[in-house]
């Protein structure tokens, strides 16, 4: 009788922890990429290829999105916590959108560094057996909270300036 054995595959397949550090590794490569690349002359601070494409008008800030999207594909494929995932895409949400202002965004950029948090979340994460995500939790909650409140300052100070034009044109 002869045995029944499955065909032996050519690609190696990593072992489930190698695999996993593999990606953990891709991800602060980019991060650093992104992030920061060149040290500044005189100073301590790096500047990466995210703020150098925002100098790119209208399509540098979205490719520096685009290529940080990688991090969150690769915390998607680790199947991190969707609260991670959440308050990853908040960070990429947040550094395209100020990144969007001219030059301010470019500093801002700088300064924040969305990819080399979000790679940081994604090792913190991949690490813990626990899956513990209180922390994340708040960062979101807060994120939400604060956008309610400045969209409810905001429709304040514009109804605010409607009533003191119309009181200005109506003589009143």
């Amino acid at each position: 009788m002869a045995s029944h054995r499955p065909p032996t595959s050519p690609i190696e397949v990593l072992p489930r922890d190698e695999a996993r550090e593999h990606l953990i590794t891709v991800a602060d490569m980019l991060a650093k990429a992104l992030d920061m690349t060149v040290r500044i002359p005189g100073t301590t601070w790096y500047i990466g290829l995210d703020p150098l494409l925002g100098l790119i008008p209208g399509i540098g800030d979205v490719i520096a999105n685009l290529i940080g999207t990688v991090i969150l594909g690769i915390a998607t494929r680790l199947r991190l916590p969707r609260i991670v995932l959440a308050r990853m895409s908040l960070n990429l949400l947040i550094n395209g959108t100020v990144g969007a202002v001219p030059f301010v965004g470019d500093l801002f950029s700088i300064w924040f560094r969305s990819h080399t948090r979000n790679a940081v979340l994604l090792r913190e994460a991949a690490m813990k057996s626990d899956r513990e995500t209180h922390t994340d939790w708040f960062y979101v909650g807060g994120i939400i909270g604060g956008t309610v409140a400045l969209l409810f300052l905001m429709i304040a100070v514009i109804v605010w300036v409607v009533f003191k034009l119309w009181a200005m044109i109506s003589g009143g």
